[in-house]
């Protein structure tokens, strides 16, 4: 898309349809939901090569796993539960204004932005125009320009199945993005990095637009001293490389760093070359291990590497034999010790195969880390102590948790996503994006027996002997 009228007159078209039809009737959701599912079981295969060549290599079983099932899984939850998310809600009347009722009706916002990362470009795009299609609303999907054979794609397809005032889909450079982002819609979602999750809300705020931002941050994973031995430390170091490892660390919820406890920074590191060893033999040539999308983001990747040797730490090869290369973007996943905290990748999301380890004394000291920095988008706790696990749950804030395991809470659709400050504001995923995406009306019905017409000029002895039992 080249010029900003074409860009204005896709929304205008889209937006009067939503004025147009405001409350579409659940049957034609739930179509809107099935076309969607259908455009993406019967395009797999495309789905997967498109992403494979935006990425130069991600395995099309990564795609079906990470992008396409969660993607169904998110439709199929919202088509189930659908009938039961639009009945008005009854609410509770006071005593004294009985007996009338109360309830809270959900329609639709009307025209709703999305914006997608480059990341996870089906999952990103599919998970939250789900959430928005079974709210009602009319969509308009801008897509990453560093996907473009997967956003061309989408938007072939987007244009086949649906009329362009039901969902559209906009290509472009960040010029096109950030004319998107000052678009006057109902609802704007934003996935991204933080930096410009801020641009993308001071622009929203030029026309009041609310925003939905889903940013990163630096997501711990702790291993508690419970699990600092045996078969405990063994299953929690396969969980972190394993969730470190999708898409070469390329997951807004990957495990950023791990703390562990002092002394068994060795240990993890004999158990995650084992575990990579079993994962992905040869990693240099493994059809199952994603390479960096791009040449920048390789390059600030290996530039943190730089920059942690010539200040003294340790970088550990956890797949030993495998080197990086530049000319294909493959990054071998590495450990990394005894950094200091003023290095870039100690205080910027990673989003690649580099994992700082950082020893704890005693869980104080985990867990004060942890909350002098700001709140993650994700954090996992590996143990098996349940007064342990209690205490990280409630002195810890993050957007997410998931406890002896990483990353499976983003595919549970009936938990909220989002983040916290910096990591994010708001949240989507089952009804919580139903919510997200939907007015929520506030319906109050009164009684023809009501008394409220006792509390009416002129004030008399009547009216204070009534507000005195009201006030007493």
């Amino acid at each position: 898309m080249s010029h900003s009228d074409s860009l204005l007159d896709r929304f205008t078209h889209l937006h009067a349809a939503a004025r147009l039809d405001p409350n579409p009737p659940r049957e034609l959701r739930e179509r809107r939901l099935h076309t969607l599912d259908r455009l993406l079981l019967d395009n797999e295969a495309a789905i997967a090569d498109a992403v494979r060549r935006d990425f130069g290599h991600r395995s099309p079983a990564e795609t079906r796993l990470l992008e396409l099932f969660p993607s169904h899984e998110a439709i199929r939850h919202a088509r189930r539960h659908l009938a039961r998310w639009m009945r008005p809600e009854a609410r509770a009347v006071s005593l004294w204004f009985q007996p009338a009722r109360a309830e809270v009706r959900y329609q639709p916002l009307g025209a709703v932005g999305i914006i997608v990362p480059w990341n996870y470009p089906v999952f990103l795009a599919a998970a939250p125009l789900a959430s928005a299609l079974a709210a009602g609303n009319r969509v308009l999907i801008k897509m990453s320009e560093y996907t473009p054979a997967t956003s061309a794609l989408l938007a072939g397809l987007v244009a086949r199945h649906f009329a362009d005032d039901e969902v559209s889909v906009v290509e472009g450079d960040v010029g096109v993005a950030q004319e998107f982002a000052r678009l006057p819609f109902d609802h704007l979602l934003f996935t991204g990095s933080t930096p410009v999750g801020r641009h993308v809300m001071r622009a929203a705020a030029e026309n009041l637009t609310p925003v939905t931002l889903e940013l990163g941050g630096k997501s711990p994973a702790i291993i508690g001293p419970g699990s600092a031995d045996g078969a405990s430390f063994a299953h929690a170091v396969e969980r972190i490389v394993i969730g470190k490892c999708l898409n070469a660390g390329q997951t807004c919820i990957a495990p950023d760093y791990v703390l562990l406890p002092a002394g068994s920074e060795q240990a993890f590191i004999a158990h995650a070359r084992q575990v990579l060893a079993r994962c992905y033999p040869d990693i240099g040539r493994s059809a199952d291990y994603s390479t960096i999308v791009d040449r920048r983001q390789y390059d600030r990747l290996v530039g943190y590497l730089a920059e942690a040797r010539a200040a003294g730490a340790q970088v550990v090869d956890l797949a030993p034999g495998a080197s990086a290369d530049a000319a294909s973007r493959r990054l071998p996943p590495v450990a990394l010790l005894d950094l200091p905290a003023d290095l870039r990748i100690m205080r910027e999301e990673i989003f690649g195969p580099l994992l700082p380890l950082l020893p704890y004394a005693d869980m104080d000291q985990a867990i004060a880390f942890v909350n002098q920095r700001p709140r993650p988008l994700a954090l996992y706790y590996f143990d098996n102590d349940r007064a342990r696990i209690a205490r990280v749950l409630d002195q810890t804030v993050s957007g997410g948790v998931t406890v002896n395991d990483t990353i499976l809470h983003i595919a549970q659709d009936d938990l909220p996503f989002g983040g916290v400050g910096p990591s994010g504001m708001g949240c989507y995923h089952g009804f919580a994006g139903f919510e997200t995406f939907s007015v929520r009306k506030a319906v109050f019905r009164q009684s023809r027996l009501s008394a409220v017409g006792l509390f009416k000029p002129p004030y008399g002895k009547l009216f204070a002997r009534l507000t005195g039992l009201l006030l007493r």
